[in-house]
């Protein structure tokens, strides 16, 4: 099981991203069906399998570690200073708050979000593909779904 997640690590955030994510003393849940579901280290859940597609789902330490293992701007979604707090929270990132994105990503995927200063603040699921984060002044732009500040 420990492949296939860094199977699927590798093919959803590129290569080396699998060992960075799972190590050796990663345990797993698998779901009622026999299927890789969550993934933990130190009883710290790092990652989920969605149903839907098969692909990963970070939490905020799975977030860090994707964060320490790839160079910016890869992943990245940076936004303003001053919405860092509210977003850190768990709050939307809207595209008026962006600066600027990875022009890899690609709406759907998850992404990690940044401060201007390079700082992770969340992570989530980009709505807008790059160029329409950059356009658009309203809406969502990335869906958080585990900030770093979150209780």
């Amino acid at each position: 099981m420990l492949k296939r997640a860094r199977m699927i690590a590798d093919l959803q955030f590129g290569r080396g991203c699998g060992r960075a994510l799972f190590g050796e003393d990663t345990t797993f849940m698998l779901s009622n069906t026999g299927r890789l579901r969550h993934l933990h280290r130190d009883g710290e859940r790092i990652a989920t399998v969605r149903a839907r597609d098969g692909l990963l789902t970070l939490s905020a330490l799975g977030a860090k570690l994707l964060y320490d293992f790839l160079p910016p701007p890869r992943q990245r979604v940076v936004i303003r200073r001053d919405v860092a707090p509210y977003v850190a929270k768990g709050g939307t990132a809207f595209a008026k708050h962006v600066v600027s994105v990875d022009p890899e990503v690609r709406a759907g995927e998850e992404v990690l979000v940044v401060d201007e200063d390079g700082r992770l603040i969340a992570t989530g699921r980009a709505v807008l593909a790059p160029e329409e984060m950059m356009a658009i002044r309203r809406g969502p732009a990335v869906l958080v779904r585990s900030g770093q500040d979150e209780d």
